[in-house]
């Protein structure tokens, strides 16, 4: 019916390729955006210590998860290996500081290039392999570098571990979680917003349609392993980052917490958030930071001295309890029932 009848449009109309391409579907959705952003921006006058060290993890991690679904939710290549690129990052901008003495805010987007570079080293023969095949070749890319790890004492320490020293601008040094908060907010914005314009560009859509369908995109004039490369080394240079960004906030880096656990957990992050869903990278690494924290408050609640101790080690079966269960009953993660959620209350009271 036309506008001239004086009846209000119904549904969701787009009558342009602009529009479907829009970062935001209307304004009150850009509205609410911004409102998170301030929100976020006012945690440090909410939260203590404790609440503040969780929203950086959250923040860290959701930068490496986006990564890893950038080559794995977007262009549909399966990585085994993340974990070994985070750490690869972390001990790199490490090791610019304390050898060349690198300013921290310098040396952590410069990890991020320099893991990249060591994707791109891994992910070029890997890009031309798949399935099982290529999660193979990603799992001995995490070995290799574990071992790398732990016998380049001079890159990485050893077994003693390396030294991260914390950021510092203009003189001042960022200690302290609310310092350190807001670092990893605005990288985390940056990186996110990154990823969220790349999925309009050409280079975006062709990691989708490599997904979808490999054949029809080769057939369509889409270079197969020059955009898997692509995603690979996109995907380890955000590893790099958060793994930087993690080293500098706890202050030190171990060979032992980079382990193929980690590149699970990281694997679990966007099963569970959504696979090919920018925003189900956040709320999967929120769900895996979280979800440890509130059982262990829950073990200390039913139990105390030495009983609860055995219950600690549910954790880690219940992470992988998670995951089935994700599988199972929700295949397209927490961002697809946060759509659901929206389509609702956009229809309600109305079913339909």
């Amino acid at each position: 019916m036309s506008s001239a009848t004086g009846a209000r449009r119904c549904g969701d109309f787009r009558t342009g390729y602009h529009q479907e391409m829009t970062w935001f579907p209307s304004p009150r959705s850009a509205a609410f955006a911004v409102a998170g952003l301030v929100l976020l921006a006012c945690a440090p006058l909410v939260f203590k210590a404790y609440g503040l060290a969780l929203l950086i993890q959250i923040g860290y991690y959701g930068i490496a998860a986006l990564g890893l679904n950038l080559v794995t939710g977007f262009s549909g290549q399966i990585s085994l290996g993340h974990a070994a690129f985070f750490g690869f990052g972390a001990f790199f901008s490490a090791w610019l500081n304390n050898r060349f003495g690198v300013p921290v805010l310098l040396a952590i987007p410069l990890a991020g290039l320099a893991t990249a570079l060591v994707g791109l080293v891994f992910g070029t023969p890997a890009a031309r392999i798949k399935g099982l095949y290529l999660a193979i070749a990603t799992l001995a890319a995490q070995y290799i570098l574990e071992d790398f790890f732990s016998r380049a004492a001079w890159f990485t320490g050893g077994a003693a571990g390396a030294t991260a020293h914390p950021p510092g601008l203009a003189g001042f040094e960022i200690r302290g979680d609310t310092s350190y908060f807001y670092l990893v907010l605005v990288v985390g914005v940056l990186m996110f917003a990154f990823a969220a314009n790349l999925m309009r560009t050409r280079a975006g859509r062709a990691m989708v349609a490599v997904r979808d369908h490999y054949l029809a995109a080769e057939i369509m004039g889409i270079a197969l392993t020059r955009t898997r490369v692509l995603a690979f080394a996109l995907a380890s240079f955000y590893a790099g980052v958060a793994g930087a960004l993690m080293g500098h906030y706890i202050g030190f880096v171990s060979t032992e917490s980079i382990n193929i656990l980690l590149s699970v957990q990281m694997l679990g992050m966007i099963i569970i958030g959504g696979l090919g869903s920018i925003m189900g990278s956040l709320l999967g690494a929120a769900f895996m930071v979280l979800m440890p924290e509130a059982m262990e408050s829950l073990f200390h609640a039913l139990g105390s001295g030495g009983a609860d101790k055995g219950l600690v080690y549910l954790k880690e079966i219940s992470i992988g309890a998670v995951i089935i269960l994700f599988l199972v009953f929700e295949p397209d993660g927490l961002a697809h029932r946060w759509r659901q959620v929206k389509a609702w209350w956009k229809l309600y009271p109305f079913s339909h």
